[in-house]
Formats: structure tokens, C-alpha cells, sequence
């Protein structure tokens, strides 16, 4: 698999979405992935808030779609979140590289996606490409941020291998690559974290990947968190409990 990191322009007010992508993508070629990060297509699409008009608490309050109350934090800036079928910090807000705004996540990511994925499917004349958006997101026990899919277009987000053998011929019983966020990994360590401007990323020689052109959405990855292994993390989005 080969990763490229593209270089942009500084962005920091709305323009038009595909006309910002096509600026700086080199020519595609058949089985493509190209990821961006949520935070260009939220500034080209305008969803940002002045840090002078509200609270980021208050945003925090309107933007989640549930918070997870922790009586022990001690640092009320970095709240817990469920947003987009995703536990995130504050609800996906960020204030960094916002140049005075707090910049939300898009509206509709997945809508967002297939945009950028018929257009460059139409221009490039591609039948097998692929759109990723990503953010970063912290996990459970562990320091640092990793990627992860917000929304997808261009090919399945999983890979099954239930049913097929081990090395040793006993069959897998519910193994699955989750190859969006693997992806949204490797996309999001290329293009850094700070200063480096390189919000989009090329991706070639895909494994494991099956192209398509259905329309996706993010509950092909969701696992409802009843039935969750990490339920009793989470108990508090099961609806009765915490």
C-alpha cells in the first residue's frame, strides 16, 4: 500500500469543496482512495463559530448527540461524547488551526463524501475510487490520537473473513477488517497533526479493499451498544441504563 500526503494552501474560509480538492490532487488512476480530513470540508462548507460568540461547553451541548457524564474529570475543556455513531471528544469540535473559530463537524459527511467521490469519478472517468473523510480520535488507555472514518463512498468499509480458514483449516467465526479505519489510520498519521498543511492523502495499492458505487452510511460499521463487548463503558447510551 503506498500513502501520499498532499501539500494544500493555508484554508480558513468557506469555498467551494471539490474546486479546493481538485486544486491539488495529481491525476487519479483506478483503485484510488483519496482521504480528507473533516476539518477542510467542514471550513469549505462554512461550519464554523466565532470562539467570541459561545461557549465551547455550550456548543459542546448543542453539537453531541449524548454526554457521557464523568463526575471524576478533571480537565472540563475535553469532554466525552457520542457523535455520528462515534465516542469523540466534544463532540467532534475543534479549535485548532481555526484562526479564531470553532470549527464543527460537516453536516452530512456522508453527503459530503459522495460529492468529492462523483466528481472525481466523473472528471477522472474511474469506475473503481474511493472518498475518505477522517478525524483524529483518542483511545481507551492509551495516549496519542489515531484516524478514524467519518463517512465514506467508493468502497465497502469492512472485509469479512468469517466463514475462511486459518492456517491451521478451522473456520473463522467473526473475524472483520474494519478497513475504513484502518485507512483513516494511515491517511491521518501522514498528514500529521499541526502545521503541515497536508490534508489530503492519495492512497494506492489497497488490500482488502472491494470497490463499489453504493450509496454507504456510518451503521455499517456500528455495533448497537447493547451488544457492544464494551458495553459496560458505554452503558450510559443504552437507553435505561447509567
Amino acid at each position: 500500500m503506498y500513502i501520499r500526503a498532499i501539500k494544500t494552501e493555508r484554508l480558513d474560509q468557506p469555498q467551494d469543496l471539490c474546486a479546493f480538492v481538485d486544486k491539488f490532487l495529481p491525476p487519479l488512476e483506478q483503485r484510488t482512495i483519496v482521504a480528507i480530513t473533516s476539518k477542510v470540508v467542514s471550513i469549505c462548507e462554512g461550519r464554523m463559530v466565532p470562539k467570541t460568540s459561545v461557549s465551547k461547553e455550550e456548543l459542546v451541548k448543542q453539537e453531541a448527540d449524548v454526554i457521557i457524564p464523568n463526575p471524576e474529570a478533571t480537565d472540563d475543556r475535553i469532554i466525552l461524547t457520542y457523535k455520528n455513531h462515534l465516542l469523540i471528544p466534544s463532540a467532534g469540535i475543534d479549535e485548532s488551526n481555526g484562526n479564531g473559530q470553532y470549527i464543527l463537524y460537516p453536516k452530512d459527511p456522508f453527503q459530503s463524501v459522495r460529492k468529492i467521490w462523483e466528481y472525481l469519478r466523473q472528471k477522472y472517468g474511474l469506475k473503481e475510487v474511493g472518498v475518505l473523510m477522517t478525524d483524529s480520535r483518542t483511545t481507551p488507555l492509551r495516549w496519542g490520537v489515531t484516524g478514524v472514518a467519518l463517512a465514506w463512498q467508493g468502497f465497502a468499509p469492512t472485509a469479512s473473513y468469517i466463514g475462511k480458514p486459518d492456517l491451521f483449516g478451522q473456520p473463522l467465526r467473526v473475524t472483520k477488517i474494519n478497513v475504513a479505519d484502518a485507512l483513516a489510520v494511515s491517511a491521518v498519521f501522514a498528514m500529521g497533526e499541526s502545521s503541515e498543511c497536508t490534508p489530503l492523502v492519495r492512497i494506492t495499492d489497497v488490500p482488502h479493499v472491494v470497490f463499489d458505487d453504493k450509496n454507504h452510511n456510518a451503521e455499517e460499521l456500528c455495533i448497537d451498544p447493547k451488544e457492544d463487548l464494551y458495553r459496560p463503558l458505554v452503558k450510559s447510551l443504552v437507553s435505561g441504563e447509567g
